[in-house]
């Protein structure tokens, strides 16, 4: 049984408990003396409590100005290594920290362990979508020191089974829809309107982890996007729920109304995108206020004077350190960036979101132990995610994960839209996201690491280098060895209206099933070869050349297998995003307008 639950949790300081392992060189967290440790930080055991005389305000632990604290140049009456609290016996530190036995020990060495004094602050609120994003790509470095029975308690869950890939895997892409909902809970966000509101999904983004980990894409999605939502199922007290779908509607209305869960939400990005989401986390835009905080302030850049009435901003010109409130402001701002409207918020958050990684990611917060706490203690209590990594353990795992990315390859991105007539709402841009969609599907990176991989492979079977054809002279022969039935005839008229290729042909289906596909051609065709590959996307690797020449008007044979996705869709996806796609790159900054 831990001391939280003794009923005796405000004993403890983990803040006050971090001392260096020498034979590792790490922080490690340790609440009872006595334990043994490992050399690897590993869970607390809990210590016998002794006397306090104060606490932390707000957050129900221990604070740092209690009188009687046995540590250096303080009064006697706080347990610390090889110290006694009066009628109690403190085991000694372990020997090799001690250089002795197991009996009473010289405390560390001064210089050897810092800790700042905590800011008074609140810490009940969710967490906002920037700092849940901030929080996964550092989870693991937090979750590697944190008393994992305690934030345990902290996590909300919801059970979304059937809606997402059933749980990521270390050898895989990983896919984390991040959702902030404008519902206003939380202290202080009544004055912000519509108190009793159950809330949308109000800022959505579809967090893309390549599968080696080299780079990253985080794509919002416009909440005023018309789409379809899908029928969805939702758990309840009573059981299961049906919720019926809605054809063009917002987008922000797939959680929240009707009843809808977040697992609504990521059926609807999967109807979207095509993207298959393995686990969502959740919160509402209050929680921005303790991560801000938590982390010392986030540094954001203007390249004009913003008074915005509605959001409350008031910042000029030129670079600034927001935190809490001001924060908050900063990211609802709309009506005085850009176009004044979602997107350009959209863009606004993205600027700060990219800001909030680096800082969670510098050394001033990863080497502060009281600065970890404090983002694992406020991240956890604001986090909502679902069953398969509603336990600190599972968020480690994934935080390990996601950490490895460099932040110069994370990019941000938004789907690529185009206004409505209604003036309010926007429209899917199919030529432009359909292909930033498949470069996702894909694992392709939006920055150039993965790409110049590729371009390595192509160049060494030397199968895409060389000259290309005219999309007239291209002959082609299409066959549908896909699940997708009609996919030879819309390959076909997508090829002929849309590419010019007007020598090609519907040949039905293929003999068999094929897995991936292919394009068999002739030597003499390899030109032709070329140029259908570029304009379907296809990799080297689906390129089968023939050993003798084609005579007359022989066209190739192109068949489509299961990684078929639609006429018009590229089977790897781009190599590069189209033209005009909105993007931010995290290890840069940029000064809104």
């Amino acid at each position: 049984m831990d001391a939280q639950s003794r009923g005796r949790a405000d004993e403890i300081d983990p803040a006050d408990q971090w001392v260096l392992n020498p034979q590792t060189g790490n922080y490690e967290l340790r609440l009872n003396q006595s334990a043994e440790q490992s050399p690897a930080a590993r869970t607390p055991s809990p210590r016998t409590p002794g006397p306090r005389s104060s606490t932390r305000r707000g957050t129900g632990m221990p604070g740092s100005e209690a009188p009687g604290r046995g540590v250096p140049g303080r009064a006697p009456g706080r347990d610390v290594p090889g110290r006694e609290a009066p009628g109690r016996e403190v085991p000694g530190q372990r020997s090799r920290r001690a250089g002795s036995g197991s009996g009473g020990t010289t405390p560390p060495p001064a210089g050897r362990r810092k800790r700042k004094q905590p800011k008074s602050r609140k810490k009940k609120a969710l967490l906002w979508t920037g700092g849940v994003m901030a929080f996964v790509l550092v989870g693991g470095s937090v979750a590697a020191y944190a008393v994992y029975r305690h934030f345990d308690g902290n996590l909300n869950t919801v059970d979304v089974t059937g809606a997402g890939s059933g749980g990521f895997k270390k050898d895989q892409a990983v896919n984390i829809l991040v959702i902030g909902t404008d519902k206003r809970s939380g202290a202080g966000n009544e004055s912000y309107g519509d108190k009793d509101s159950v809330g949308h999904a109000d800022t959505t983004i579809l967090f893309h982890v390549s599968k080696d980990r080299t780079n990253a894409t985080a794509l919002s999605i416009p909440r005023d996007l018309i789409t379809s939502i899908p029928d969805c199922e939702t758990k309840t007290g009573d059981g299961t729920k049906v919720i019926g779908g809605t054809t063009r509607t917002r987008f922000n209305e797939s959680l929240g109304q009707e009843g809808r869960d977040p697992g609504c939400t990521m059926r609807t990005v999967k109807a979207l995108t095509g993207v298959t989401v393995d686990h969502f986390m959740m919160a509402d835009f209050n929680a921005v206020k303790t991560m801000t905080t938590a982390v010392g302030g986030v540094e954001v850049c203007l390249a004009k004077d913003i008074k915005d009435k509605d959001s409350k901003l008031n910042l000029t010109a030129g670079k600034h350190v927001i935190e809490g409130e001001e924060a908050l402001a900063f990211v609802r701002t709309r009506h005085s960036v850009g176009f004044g409207g979602d997107l350009s918020r959209i863009e606004i958050q993205q600027q700060f979101l990219s800001s909030l990684i680096r800082k969670m990611k510098s050394s001033d917060t990863l080497s502060s132990p009281t600065k970890m706490w404090d983002l694992a203690e406020a991240a956890t209590k604001a986090l909502t995610v679902d069953s398969g990594i509603g336990k600190i353990s599972r968020l480690r795992d994934l935080g390990m994960e996601l950490s490895k990315v460099d932040p110069k390859n994370i990019t941000f991105a938004t789907v690529p839209v185009v206004d409505n007539t209604d003036g309010a709402t926007v429209l899917l841009n199919d030529s432009k996201a359909k292909p930033l969609f498949s470069m996702i599907q894909n694992d392709t990176s939006l920055t150039e690491v993965q790409q110049k991989e590729q371009d390595a492979k192509n160049k060494q079977q030397g199968l895409l280098t060389g000259p290309r054809a005219a999309a007239s002279a291209v002959r082609v022969s299409v066959f549908n060895g896909s699940e997708t039935q009609g996919a030879a005839l819309t390959t076909l008229t997508w090829l002929q209206n849309e590419e010019g290729v007007l020598k090609s042909s519907n040949e039905g289906n293929a003999p068999q099933k094929l897995a991936a596909t292919t394009l068999t051609y002739a030597p003499n065709q390899a030109d032709q070869a070329r140029k259908l590959a570029d304009l379907m996307g296809l990799p080297a690797t689906a390129l089968k050349p023939g050993t003798t020449d084609a005579e007359g008007t022989e066209a190739m044979t192109l068949t489509l297998g299961a990684d078929f996705k639609g006429a018009g869709v590229p089977i790897t996806g781009p190599a590069k995003a189209p033209e005009g796609v909105q993007k931010v790159e995290a290890d840069k900054q940029v000064c809104a307008k």
